[in-house]
């Protein structure tokens, strides 16, 4: 009788080491990329550090010029295998990106407004402004999308792209 009561201690034992990891990654701001994509991610705000970071600057409501620093949209894109260049043609120009934000708020755009090949504008997932953290209403994470002529898609507390197809 008394091996039944020990052999569900070591269950207990490893029950306990997986709540302490899942805690320890509690809070932590991630981005996901799902949906039509070769390869699902999760990246940290550590995963980003490490990536190509570029500058760029955006006005805000007001018409004030601001400087954010992240990541290129098309770069973490690229990194899920979402379908770029020379293969967003056809059938896949109706592919868009949808991108869900913490509070609920969700704004689109068609893979070809974020594809070098098709303009010139560079869409960034910020982490920082003039040199320091987003504000905290503001971040962990904001997308800036230059040259709009309101901010409307450069939004706040992004947590999700979404790759999907358009239908009817």
């Amino acid at each position: 009788m008394s091996s039944v009561r020990y052999s569900f201690i070591p269950v207990f034992l490893c029950l306990g080491f997986f709540q302490s990891i899942a805690q320890t990654n509690v809070g932590k701001p991630v981005i996901k990329v799902s949906g039509e994509v070769t390869k699902q991610l999760t990246l940290s705000a550590e995963d980003l550090s490490k990536m190509k970071r570029i500058t760029g600057t955006m006005k805000d409501r007001d018409g004030n010029d601001h400087s954010y620093n992240g990541v290129a949209l098309q770069e973490i894109l690229g990194l899920a295998g979402v379908t770029t260049g020379k293969e967003l043609r056809g059938e896949n120009l109706a592919k868009y990106l949808m991108v869900k934000c913490a509070d609920g708020y969700e704004v689109l755009f068609s893979l070809a407004e974020v594809d070098s090949s098709f303009t010139d504008r560079v869409i960034i997932l910020a982490d920082s402004t003039e040199g320091k953290p987003l504000p905290s209403d503001k971040g962990p994470f904001r997308l800036v999308v230059p040259g709009e002529k309101k901010p409307a898609r450069s939004c706040f507390q992004v947590t999700e792209f979404i790759i999907k197809f358009a239908k009817e």
